[in-house]
């Protein structure tokens, strides 16, 4: 199955066991060049207050018609085998109106708060798969160390796209993300 007609198959196949099964399992699937994720626990908690203190910062500073968008639909492109969900996507507003699955490519910026379950998730297979999908801005919070880092400037290397930049930070400190500069006081750390 290494064929494009292969490879849209097999993205198929686990595409529609995703459905079946979603319900029935705890947690968030997702799909990668290399099978499905299973990160195990739903955010709760801590994970959820992070997620919703940096979208009201944002929607504080981005203009009318962007909005800081928290839960469904998925990121799906079929042509690279890969539907994510992050935590909180930067998008306008009309490009939510559509059916199904998000365009990759509409979004400003994808948001992840790192989970207890599966860190690698976030720090290793987003930071591959968002380049990849042309998401210019990819920012990771980590509320298992009190840091994070905004990923950009997606350029070509042999194995793939990757973001050029990173810019490391740590809670307490202003982060930018895209053209939108928030605070990161009092974000919730995991005990």
């Amino acid at each position: 199955m290494n064929t494009p007609a292969g490879a849209r198959l097999r993205y198929r196949a686990m595409r529609d066991a995703v459905e079946q099964i979603h319900d029935s399992v705890p947690g968030k699937l997702e799909i990668t060049g290399a099978g499905i994720v299973h990160d195990l626990l739903s955010p709760v908690g801590r994970h959820e207050l992070t997620t919703a203190r940096v979208s009201r910062r944002l929607e504080k500073v981005m203009p009318d018609g962007l909005v800081a968008h928290t839960g469904a639909p998925d990121v799906e492109a079929e042509s690279h085998g890969i539907m994510r969900r992050p935590d909180l996507m930067v998008i306008a507003e009309a490009d939510i109106e559509g059916q199904g699955s998000f365009d990759p490519r509409t979004l400003i910026a994808a948001i992840e708060v790192v989970s207890r379950s599966n860190p690698d998730n976030d720090w290793v297979g987003k930071t591959r798969d968002y380049p990849l999908l042309g998401i210019p801005h990819y920012v990771i919070f980590d509320p298992r160390t009190g840091s994070g880092a905004v990923f950009s400037d997606i350029h070509p290397t042999p194995e793939g796209p990757r973001y050029a930049t990173r810019k490391d930070f740590v809670y307490g400190e202003d982060v930018t993300i895209a053209d939108w500069t928030i605070s990161t006081d009092g974000l919730p750390r995991y005990p």
